[in-house]
């Protein structure tokens, strides 16, 4: 056996010299080439079966590997008799190209390997911990925490809110009725000698048509003629009868519900005029009456044919607005409602609601028995409620007659609340709004809202600290 000074100095020669190429330390040549004695200053170390070598190629019946006998400060490792014991077969291997012993490398590996659990149950505590909430929700129904920081901001700000729906409405002048020829004994009969023209404005006097040259004209009113009126009668058709004769510049009667002589002969002067047969009575096909000056929108009668059926059709001279108002929104409109009407040009008019129909059912024109559905009638009847509006500035109207225009209606006018657009609201779980209100270091505070009117992509706020200028957060 080689004395312990001997063993020293030869491994201090072996960390002096470089290795040789063929692998072994301090230029000795390899076992594996002429089969020298091995350096009694190296030991073999011997490894349990499944225990990996520091090179990484483990063997199955056990693990040797050249190791220096020198052993580490931390004390003499269990079974290093065996270090001494048994012969060197192979040259002590080396990490580096600095030909360092491969002890201290394998001193150093489970000082790296202890560092890699550490992390790796870092990691999974970190997992843990996300899945049992403390990185978010915990599921539990509360709602969930603002974010850090909004992605952008809006300030709270007070002003008057209008809720208005846009409606389909048409331009035009108004509803279309008929104008019928007399029948009955005390009705008219005879030739249409003369009829107007389309377009044509028919005013109080004028004549509608004649028949055998005969002048029919327009009074105003609102109850048609359907007796003979002769001195003696009375009604409230006698008093329409002498407010249109007053209008017209006849005189020596009064004007209330009894038919005097007076009242005969201003008609027998009337009927003059008209060339008519002067007899002081009035018939019901002498006149037409109309609610106001109308517009001829469709002449039906021919000049030389009989008078019977519609002789024309006419409108209101004023242009008006129409509109089939949806029944869902009947809340929205009542006499005296304001509305803004845009215009084909996009310009834009004021308009107010005058008058509000009987709502009526029209079937929609969806094609029945379609689809694979099978049978049945596809259409289904919808519900609309007439409306009228009237425009006061005509000249804003331009030289349109007849246009499809858009109808926003003012349905509600809210003054002096606190707004927010819409999509700062953020729904709480459980129901309810709630805004996040953003502080002066950016930091956002999740703060419960009650909403009022919707309108204009705003929504109106109250809350606890909600204030004009306050700033919520709103997604960009």
């Amino acid at each position: 056996m080689t004395a312990p000074d001997e063993t020293r100095e030869r491994e201090h020669e072996a960390d002096t010299e470089a290795p040789h190429p063929s692998g072994d330390v301090a230029g000795r040549p390899s076992p594996a080439g002429n089969g020298a004695a091995p350096d009694p200053s190296v030991a073999l170390e011997l490894r349990q079966p499944d225990e990996v070598s520091p090179s990484g190629k483990g063997k199955a019946n056990g693990d040797l590997e050249a190791r220096s006998t020198t052993a580490p400060d931390t004390g003499t490792r269990p079974g290093a008799e065996l270090d001494t014991a048994v012969p060197q077969t192979a040259p002590a291997r080396t990490d580096g190209d600095d030909g360092a012993p491969a002890t201290a490398s394998r001193r150093r590996r489970p000082l790296r390997t202890a560092g890699l659990v550490v992390l790796a149950i870092a990691v999974v505590a970190g997992a843990g911990a996300a899945s049992a909430g403390v990185l978010g929700g915990d599921g539990s129904g509360t709602d969930v925490s603002a974010p850090d920081a909004p992605p952008g901001t809006t300030e709270v700000k007070r002003t008057t809110l209008t809720r208005s729906q846009t409606v389909d409405g048409t331009l035009g002048h108004g509803d279309v009725t008929a104008v019928q020829a007399p029948s009955g004994p005390q009705g008219g009969s005879g030739v249409v000698t003369w009829v107007p023209s389309d377009g044509d404005v028919i005013k109080r006097g004028d004549a509608v048509y004649r028949v055998a040259e005969q002048q029919v004209p327009l009074l105003y009113g609102s109850i048609p003629l359907y007796r003979q009126m002769q001195d003696g009668t009375e009604g409230v058709d006698v008093r329409m009868l002498e407010k249109n004769l007053a209008a017209l510049g006849y005189t020596g009667f009064t004007v209330d519900d009894e038919y005097t002589a007076g009242t005969a002969d201003a008609v027998r002067e009337w009927q003059d005029d008209l060339g008519r047969e002067e007899t002081g009575t009035v018939r019901p096909g002498d006149a037409v009456i109309a609610d106001g000056a109308r517009r001829v929108a469709d002449v039906r009668a021919v000049p030389g044919a009989p008078l019977t059926g519609a002789v024309l059709t006419w409108t209101g001279t004023e242009r008006v607005v129409s509109v089939d108002l949806e029944a869902q929104y009947e809340d929205l409109v009542h006499k005296g409602t304001k509305a803004t009407v845009t215009l084909p040009d996009d310009t834009t008019v004021q308009a107010e609601v005058t008058e509000i129909g009987t709502p009526t059912t029209g079937q929609d024109d969806t094609p029945s028995g379609g689809g694979s559905g099978g049978g049945g009638s596809g259409g289904s009847d919808k519900a609309t409620l007439p409306v009228e509006l009237k425009v006061a500035d005509q000249k804003k109207l331009g030289s349109y007659q007849a246009a499809a225009v858009d109808v926003s209606l003012k349905a509600e006018t809210r003054e002096n609340v606190l707004v927010v657009p819409i999509n700062a609201l953020v729904a709480r779980q459980g129901g309810g709004y709630a805004v996040d209100v953003v502080g002066p270091d950016g930091t956002p505070r999740r703060t419960p809202v009650e909403v009022g009117m919707f309108a204009d992509s705003m929504v109106e706020i109250t809350g606890k600290g909600i204030e004009d200028g306050t700033v919520v957060g709103v997604p960009k």
